[in-house]
């Protein structure tokens, strides 16, 4: 079945989705409350707002769910749990732009991934992209390790968090390949979020973080999370997958490290020092390198 031509043109969404998540992390600082509370309510709201639509225009693709696509969908929503609470926490600690450039090398983690487990080839171009984008992790972390610059208060130990947080991203994307070529993308999403929801709720009660109690600032920034980089965020940049070329796609998201570090700028005062400018500068190419290379050396099926 072909897919329909859409209404809005795939650019003009593209724009928006990356203009979403940039903000994501600006939000995370801003909200006092701990990171695995904020992102709980993030996909929890994200959920709420994308579940009647699923329940009412896509009831019957739910019908169509064998346990092995359940299974799928948990092991997807898991990841992206531990994605978002590894992420969010490690806002905490080192300076936005090392956070979220750190989290968007998941095309590298996607590459090394699929090499291991779907038996794709691994081209020149992509291990050269690999190596160059880990050569800029490398003068990042060792120039936040001098203290240049803001950094945050444990640099390296925010950088970490925020890797751990891109191979999550990337497990998110493997793990639910398969499911994406069978369903539309709502009821995609609302089963994936669903489960992570649940995931990161176990996760803030077994922390003893407070579930409620919270002041109207915070749940409106919980919304805003949910709104913003939850439903005209990834889900558009999910739907816009659809009409796209995946290489734009990928392309197209390393805009979000640099509107990140600019609203940081801008509304956190927040200044990063040359080495996370030059490490944040080559880690962004190699993703490109690898982005451009997995596009030219993919087949029709992806």
């Amino acid at each position: 079945m072909g897919v329909t031509e859409p209404r809005i043109d795939p650019r003009i969404g593209l724009v928006v989705a990356v203009l979403a998540v940039s903000m994501s992390a600006i939000l995370v600082r801003w909200s006092g409350a701990a990171a695995s509370v904020a992102a709980f309510y993030r996909v929890l709201l994200t959920t709420v707002l994308l579940a009647p639509l699923a329940l009412g225009r896509h009831r019957s693709a739910f019908g169509r769910l064998a346990r092995r696509d359940v299974l799928a969908a948990a092991a997807t929503g898991v990841a992206l749990a531990v994605h978002f609470a590894a992420w969010f926490e490690s806002l905490a600690w080192t300076s936005v732009a090392a956070s979220v450039t750190l989290v968007q090398c998941q095309p590298l983690f996607v590459a090394v991934g699929a090499w291991a487990l779907l038996d794709e080839r691994v081209t020149r171009g992509t291990t050269a992209g690999i190596l160059v984008a880990i050569g800029g992790i490398i003068v990042m972390s060792v120039g936040e390790l001098l203290g240049s610059g803001t950094v945050g208060q444990r640099p390296l130990y925010g950088n970490a968090l925020a890797l751990v947080g891109g191979v999550m991203a990337a497990g998110y994307v493997l793990a639910g390949r398969s499911l994406r070529q069978r369903f539309p993308l709502i009821p995609y999403v609302t089963v994936v979020y669903g489960v992570a929801a649940v995931c990161l709720f176990i996760f803030v009660v077994a922390s003893g973080h407070p579930v409620t109690g919270y002041p109207p600032r915070e749940w409106a920034l919980f919304l805003a999370m949910a709104v913003g980089p939850g439903v005209f965020g990834h889900t558009v940049l999910n739907w816009a997958l659809a009409h796209v070329e995946s290489s734009m796609v990928s392309v197209s998201l390393l805009g979000e490290p640099v509107g990140s570090a600019l609203l940081a700028l801008l509304l956190l005062a927040e200044i990063p020092g040359p080495s996370t400018v030059a490490g944040g500068v080559v880690v962004l190419v190699g993703i490109g390198v690898v982005a451009r290379s997995r596009a030219v050396g993919a087949t029709p099926a992806d």
